[in-house]
């Protein structure tokens, strides 16, 4: 005999947390260790004013609309104050609190959050997933992996926090592989040779490029780096005149071009200083040294690494450098990788600040940078999914290297 669903008292809060904490096990394996008292003291901070009946829930498309929308994120902000304390943005706490609602009721199908959605248990907030494998890209890459390893992140969907040496075991498999295509190219291309690494914070950029440095050392490759940040204008001229560091204008772009060129030609090369303390370049507007300045010193070298958010996201860049890599972290192990590293031991944000900002800039950032490096780039590392990327002409010149 069919029984007709019992209806769900929203303003009966107990009642409510009780649903919820069973149906967020679904959502999240990590709820599941813990107690339903402490999912309460969560749950609590994000308790609506009128009640859990007062959250109007939006249709599933209209959700997909605004969360895949710049415009959304653009009036995320990340340092609301509430009686001097910094508090989480209205629009992700309506947003996460739709999501319980439409859990609780039955609405919102757990796949179809999952499928969306992050839920981190530690921010206790849900974040969008943000889809880096655009049609554009898969294209550009020949529609599949070069090749695929077992998903070792897979191991992290409890942790509440990611540190380096679980994250460097997980990813053991896919960074030797990169590692190795990188000599097998560096062979076939020859030297000099600039190799841009980018990829966003916290997926692991500097822990591979140390590695891969340690590697050429130890094959006789001499190598050195460059730092696109040390040709950041001053500035108080790029926030005068309303300039976004990710273009070629916040930059000295000309001596960037010419310095590239140079170390393509094995010369040394002079390039400018960036006081990170007092935001100041020790060249002028007309890339000048300053009376003061100090400028860097690099010597020529077989590999020169280009260190930065958006080593080939300028075009007029793309013909100076060799290969191209983005090496990639999915959204939700950064999120975990940035709560260990920046929160627990570097102590470098408020807690709440750092929710709002990753919320915001996770989905900017990969709209703005990273997709459009991914569509120009020869390898993408996808470490999450444990996968090697390349563009059909890379293949081949590995292909032929393996025969």
């Amino acid at each position: 005999m069919f029984m007709p669903p019992v209806p769900i008292d929203l303003n009966n809060a107990d009642e409510f947390s009780n649903i919820l904490f069973e149906k967020m096990k679904i959502i999240n394996p990590a709820i599941e260790d813990l107690e339903l008292y402490e999912f309460r003291y969560a749950l609590n901070n994000l308790y609506p004013q009128a009640g859990w009946a007062s959250v109007q829930l939006d249709a599933m498309v209209n959700i997909e609309t605004r969360v895949n929308s710049r415009s959304f994120y653009d009036g995320i902000h990340i340092n609301p104050r509430v009686d001097d304390h910094i508090v989480l943005d209205d629009k992700i706490i309506h947003l996460t609190n739709m999501l319980f609602v439409g859990l609780v009721t039955g609405d919102y199908p757990p796949e179809w959050i999952n499928t969306h959605f992050y839920f981190d248990v530690r921010g206790f907030f849900f974040i969008h997933r943000t889809c880096y494998f655009t049609k554009n890209v898969l294209a550009h890459l020949g529609n599949q992996p070069y090749r695929q390893f077992e998903q070792k992140q897979k191991m992290f969907d409890r942790y509440q926090g990611v540190g380096y040496l679980d994250f460097k075991e997980a990813n053991c498999q896919i960074d030797s592989l990169f590692i190795e295509v990188i000599h097998k190219l560096i062979t076939n291309r020859g030297t000099p040779l600039l190799l841009a690494i980018a990829g966003p914070t916290a997926a692991g950029k500097t822990e591979i490029v140390e590695r891969l440095r340690k590697s050429l050392d130890d094959a006789g490759k001499k190598n050195t780096s460059i730092e696109m940040d040390n040709f950041l204008t001053d500035r108080d001229y790029r926030e005068e005149k309303g300039i976004h560091t990710l273009g070629e204008q916040a930059l000295h772009f000309e001596l960037l071009k010419s310095s590239l060129a140079n170390l393509c030609q094995g010369r040394t090369i002079t390039i400018p200083r960036y006081d990170f303390v007092f935001a100041t370049s020790s060249h002028d507007l007309q890339g000048n040294l300053k009376p003061d300045g100090q400028p860097i010193v690099i010597d020529p070298a077989d590999i020169i690494f280009i260190e930065g958010n958006f080593p080939f996201l300028l075009k007029e860049l793309l013909p100076f450098i060799g290969i191209k890599v983005v090496y990639l972290t999915d959204d939700p192990i950064r999120l975990k990788r940035k709560w260990k590293r920046d929160i627990d031991y570097r102590k470098k944000y408020e807690p709440t600040y750092f929710r709002n900002r990753f919320f915001k800039d996770q989905f900017i950032m990969a709209q703005v940078a990273y997709i459009p490096q991914m569509e120009s780039c020869d390898i993408v590392v996808d470490t999450t999914g444990a996968a090697l990327w390349t563009t059909p002409e890379i293949v081949e010149i590995l292909n032929q290297e393996v025969g």
